[in-house]
């Protein structure tokens, strides 16, 4: 029988954060948006038309990069439940994790080659990324309830997410020193973003390694039934599992509540870099400053995660996840309305910072004690269908704003959607703890109509 809250093995699995945040951070959050924005925009002028889906509508090149976060997550929503599903049935968790972890890589390493005229291909190799990253955080994911006990979980699950930051950070310090020094090297600052996108890839690759030397595979939570393949399985007991939701309406009403504000959390971390670099910097660009704030990001966000967990064992950590929502309402807000200076954007990347490991980590820890034994993989193949890098309604709702309106700003307004109503469906979950802590965002809330 394989214990827990085995040291060696926690390690292991929180290295896989360290290892998978190089593409979540040089890729997904600072690089590949705005490099794909400018290649697009080089070929068809600044909010030209790349792609014509006829009575679907026109695809921009602004809007190229969240709609291809948005398709890769549209595939996603079919396969992580059934994938979740699988792992539940099998002893295969584990190699499973191993063999997306490495499609993924392969596919972020090819981004190296995406330069002229190749936006759309990029934008194929971005999508197949994406998908693997989040097929292999269901069955990382679904590990946590089984190396540690419900008393580590916010611990180990706070400090995966520190790692994370911590890692991205690492790299991100090592591809800015890149782009910055691009021109006394002898190379152009797109052959050093394409060599920082490769980076993230080979970072993603290597790291992973001593993930998987050091996380032992569980035995098989269920037999196979007979006359039943894996796949077909994996379909009935998704469905059973959506069943087992109608049995336990608290997991049911937080799982969806976790699906819609962390669908505006992605968002806004995939959309930020794109926003800066068109707001403050329209026309030329200005991939030194993402980097540097971003590198910014990965530091604090470290001490973030740790200072949520802190939190959550003050207020309990359901309250500790309010707070957070409260903070990213502020923080859309304040984007749209007050947003004009490259000072006003460190201030901004600084409050995410803090709050941006915190919501996350306590919003898996949570999740991992309301949900039943033997069924974490499947329960949690439902929860990645919104977790990180793996938004879809965000990254749609945004593209569709840009494509209308043009406006980044409008864009980005339009996510505090997701905010308010995560914190309606905590408010009906926790309605007298509540009370307080909405009263705290009703003034920044109000500042809409201001």
């Amino acid at each position: 029988m394989t214990g827990k809250n085995d040291k060696r093995e926690i390690f292991g699995w929180k290295m896989y954060d360290w290892a998978n945040s190089a593409f979540y951070t040089t890729v997904v959050g600072a690089l590949f948006g705005p490099y794909l924005t400018r290649l697009a925009q080089s070929a068809v002028g600044e909010n030209g038309v790349v792609l014509d889906l006829g009575p679907l509508g026109q695809v921009t090149a602004k809007s190229l990069p969240t709609l291809c976060v948005s398709i890769s997550v549209g595939a996603q929503v079919f396969v992580l439940p059934v994938l979740g599903a699988l792992g539940d049935y099998s002893n295969l968790k584990k190699r499973l994790m191993a063999l997306f972890c490495y499609l993924g890589v392969a596919a972020s390493c090819l981004l190296f080659f995406v330069q002229g005229n190749l936006y759309l291909a990029g934008g194929v190799l971005f999508i197949i990324a994406n998908i693997c990253f989040g097929a292999s955080l269901v069955f990382y994911n679904a590990f946590l309830p089984e190396i540690t006990t419900d008393d580590q979980s916010d611990k180990v699950s706070s400090r995966g997410y520190a790692y994370g930051y911590l890692g991205g950070a690492i790299l991100l310090v090592f591809n800015l020193i890149l782009v910055l020094q691009a021109e006394r090297l002898g190379i152009s600052t797109g052959l050093a973003v394409r060599l920082s996108l490769l980076s993230a890839g080979v970072w993603w690759g290597g790291f992973a390694l001593i993930t998987f030397a050091l996380l032992k595979s569980r035995p098989a939570k269920k037999n196979l039934p007979p006359g039943k393949s894996y796949i077909s399985a994996g379909f009935a007991e998704l469905a059973a599992t959506f069943k087992e939701l109608r049995r336990l309406p608290l997991t049911a009403r937080y799982l969806l509540g976790y699906l819609i504000y962390n669908d505006g959390i992605q968002t806004v971390i995939f959309a930020s870099s794109t926003f800066l670099e068109q707001e403050l910097f329209p026309g030329e660009g200005n991939p030194k400053f993402l980097l540097q704030i971003f590198l910014m990001v990965q530091f604090v966000a470290v001490a973030g995660a740790l200072l949520f967990e802190r939190l959550a064992y003050l207020i309990k950590t359901k309250n500790a996840i309010i707070v957070s929502l409260v903070i990213w309402s502020g923080i859309v807000i304040y984007a749209n309305r007050f947003l004009n200076s490259v000072p006003e954007a460190w201030v901004m990347a600084g409050v995410i910072a803090i709050v941006l490991g915190g919501s996350q980590a306590l919003s898996r820890s949570l999740f991992s004690r309301m949900i039943p034994a033997g069924k974490e993989a499947s329960f949690f193949g439902l929860y990645e269908v919104s977790e990180r890098g793996t938004s879809w309604m965000g990254p749609l709702l945004f593209s569709l704003v840009v494509s209308h309106t043009g406006s980044y700003r409008l864009a980005l307004l339009s996510l505090i959607f997701f905010f308010v109503v995560g914190l309606e469906i905590k408010r009906e979950m926790l309605a007298g703890e509540l009370s307080s802590l909405r009263s705290a965002a009703l003034p920044m809330l109000g500042a809409l109509g201001g």
